[in-house]
């Protein structure tokens, strides 16, 4: 099983979880966050937990050419991102999620609920492209966290592609408006 984290931080959308797995050893997942800070814990934690399987590298997590060799991945972790990033840049991103999954695989993504919502519209990005929700968080429940599963057939990777820039909030607020 192939897994690929963008934006992973210090792998706890994925490392807790798979530790304690009993087919830990069968996944092959490959986290990217910029922050060494953050691999520098996600690195220790995937060691102390035998995680021989996971790679953690310390990137812009944006570029698709850090998926390269693990894509179409069985399971996307888009967590922490489309909150940050114009809307645009999260289309671009749905996008390119049809490179970076495999048929059948699952992306998981957030976005916080708060005003505008775009929660509703990016479940539609993702079905216009081939994909199928699977659940979706309830507007008020506090959260925003989505679950689709491709049933397309996987784009090959363009490389060199940047999906996305993260913006400041009152960047994000003028784009959204």
């Amino acid at each position: 099983m192939r897994v690929i984290s963008l934006c992973a931080g210090q792998g706890r959308d994925l490392l807790e979880v798979l530790a304690g797995h009993p087919r830990r050893d069968d996944v092959r997942a490959r986290l990217v966050e910029l922050d060494a800070r953050n691999t520098a814990v996600a690195e220790a934690t995937a060691r102390a937990a035998g995680l021989e399987g996971v790679e953690v590298v310390t990137a812009d997590a944006s570029i698709t050419d850090h998926y390269r060799d693990l894509t179409p991945a069985d399971l996307v972790l888009v967590c922490g991102v489309f909150g940050n990033i114009t809307d645009e840049d999260v289309e671009r991103t749905v996008d390119a999620c049809v490179q970076l999954c495999a048929t059948g695989g699952t992306v998981v993504w957030t976005r916080h609920r708060g005003a505008p919502d775009l929660v509703p519209v990016i479940c539609e990005w993702f079905e216009k492209r081939g994909f199928d929700r699977q659940w979706v968080s309830e507007p008020d429940a506090g959260f925003g966290v989505g679950v689709h599963r491709f049933h397309g057939e996987p784009q090959p990777l363009a490389t060199g592609m940047r999906m996305f820039t993260f913006v400041e909030e009152a960047e994000k607020q003028g784009r959204n408006s």
